[in-house]
């Protein structure tokens, strides 16, 4: 059947409507407000398409999914699976993204993971998991004619007089270590302090590099990891600086251990990725003492503290005198037993007697920590609300600065940007960014599936008029327009055929330079053998 054909529609304020509208077209229906065009869209066509659909399934299904009243109309012929793209909000989860709702910020993850180059979080050095083999060949290449000394790396910045250490390494054959950048011969080594921290390498060999010495540098690279457990340091004689390799997925330099990289290291849903101070979601709920103490000019007599002076108690403000006298006896206790003066104006207090008061000193918690466990501890919706509505701010976590990663997830870089700088980019900067990535030939190898997927996305929501949107924004924050094309760019790059889609004013907001992009995206959308109802 090629249209769907309604007979007897008279839902809300249709009166006996019967029509037929062809499928495998875009469809739009216009009229007065008030005049039925909502209610047969999506009280009528929509909801009997899905209704029907949802039949379709096993019982078991069906006790999962929010059933559709059948509407009131005589007989619907020809409907297919119906999906409806309405103006609404599409999370209010602070956790959800529009990188996160379009799958965009997944294959970004996996991107990262499989082509990212990890940086140490405190000296900012490449981190690479070396093998002897890798280690040599690179050695080889750098080096080739000039002289190298290799050594390794015993101890780096602890201290200790190593006399152990020293007579070990000369019965085990080793003759020379460099201890804090000087060369000393295990014949003679140097009397340490003991409460001093050093630095310690183990003299393996010297040669010049060339290919047929292969052989001996591959020995002298073997034997450097095994002795210091995966590190090798080499140097040009005369010059101060040289090379450090680990065998570990860890900062040479520094010796920080760098996780092996996945996907779930650079999401903030997962304890893996997410910042363990702000679990994630980079800002942080916290009590205000500017809203705690609203007027700086009274005394704390006068009611200064707003928290105490005025208690939050129950619903019905219930015991609201009591609790404030108890808080005030709390108060004069603390005052005397630390010389606070409770009638002189909050702003001339000393900063310490304030902290005492706001954060408590001894037996006395203070106003600030009894609200932040009365938050925490109290099975009361309304005291939690209250405290929450009155006293509580959100600021940026200072750990992540409002990123949400763990700072090993933020120093592994693609193109020159970390997954949360990628993230933050609006939509149109990073389409530029994602069609052509600064990648060795090897990592465009393993990518090269994953960029094929995010930028078919970011060109789709490009083509709805969302190029100036980034993909970190919160989905609550999002307008009604907003929302409706994103669900429309998410529907366009999964690809479905034979579906009937009712989409409701999907251009309202948008800037008339766009309208025309929205058009060519729904008729695209049709000609993969969808039928569109717009309203």
């Amino acid at each position: 059947m090629d249209k769907i054909i309604i007979s007897g529609a008279r839902s809300h304020n249709l009166k006996n409507l019967s029509l037929e509208i062809p499928k495998n077209k875009l469809v739009v229906i216009t009229g007065l407000s008030g005049s039925g065009k909502s209610t047969l869209a999506f009280d009528t066509v929509y909801a009997e398409g899905q209704r029907r659909y949802v039949e379709s399934l096993s019982a078991y299904a069906r006790q999962f999914l929010e059933q559709m009243d059948k509407p009131d109309v005589d007989s619907i012929e020809g409907l297919s699976p119906a999906i409806a793209i309405q103006q609404h909000h599409l999370s209010k989860n602070p956790r959800s993204t529009v990188g996160t709702v379009t799958e965009i910020y997944d294959y970004l993850r996996l991107l990262f993971a499989k082509a990212g180059r990890p940086f140490c979080p405190a000296c900012k050095k490449p981190i690479k998991a070396w093998s002897a083999q890798g280690i040599t060949s690179e050695l080889q290449a750098k080096y080739s004619g000039r002289k190298l000394r290799v050594f390794s790396p015993l101890v780096r910045g602890h201290s200790g007089t190593y006399e152990e250490l020293f007579a070990r390494f000369k019965k085990a054959g080793f003759t020379k270590a460099r201890v804090d950048g000087k060369v000393y011969s295990l014949e003679t080594p140097p009397a340490l302090k003991r409460y001093v921290k050093h630095d310690i390498d183990l003299f393996v060999d010297e040669f010049t590099v060339s290919k047929e010495d292969r052989e001996r540098l591959s020995e002298a690279v073997t034997l450097a990891l095994e002795q210091s457990k995966g590190l090798l340091s080499v140097e040009e004689p005369g010059k101060p600086a040289g090379d450090l390799y680990s065998e570990k997925n860890a900062c040479p330099s520094c010796g920080l251990s760098f996780p092996e990289l996945e996907p779930r290291l650079f999401s903030f849903n997962s304890p893996h990725g997410a910042c363990p101070e702000c679990d994630g979601l980079g800002i942080k709920i916290e009590i205000d003492p500017d809203l705690v103490v609203p007027d700086k000019a009274k005394s704390v007599n006068a009611g200064a503290l707003e928290a105490w002076a005025n208690p939050v108690t129950t619903r019905t403000h219930r015991w609201k005198g009591s609790w404030s006298g108890y808080y005030a006896d709390i108060l004069k206790t603390a005052a005397e037993a630390n010389g606070i003066n409770l009638d002189k104006p909050w702003k001339d207090l000393p900063k310490a007697h304030r902290d005492m008061l706001l954060h408590g000193v001894g037996e006395f918690e203070g106003v600030v920590t009894n609200l932040k466990r009365r938050h925490t501890e109290s099975e009361s919706d309304f005291v939690k609300e209250e405290i929450y509505t009155k006293f509580m701010q959100e600021t940026i976590c200072p750990a992540c600065r409002g990123l949400r990663l763990k700072p090993e997830a933020l120093n592994v870089i693609v193109d020159g940007r970390n997954i949360a700088q990628m993230s933050a980019l609006p939509i149109a900067a990073a389409r530029q960014a994602m069609a052509s990535p600064d990648l060795s030939d090897t990592e465009k190898a393993i990518a090269r599936l994953i960029l094929k997927e995010i930028n078919s996305r970011l060109n789709f929501l490009n083509d709805v008029g969302l190029g100036y949107i980034s993909m970190d924004r919160r989905s609550e924050t999002l307008s009604g327009g907003e929302a409706q094309r994103i669900q429309l760019a998410t529907q366009i790059g999964s690809g479905l055929t034979g579906v009937l889609y009712v989409l409701d004013e999907p251009t309202i907001g948008l800037h008339q330079r766009d309208n025309a992009k929205l058009i060519n995206t729904l008729k695209s959308l049709r000609d993969i053998g969808n039928t569109l109802l717009v309203v």
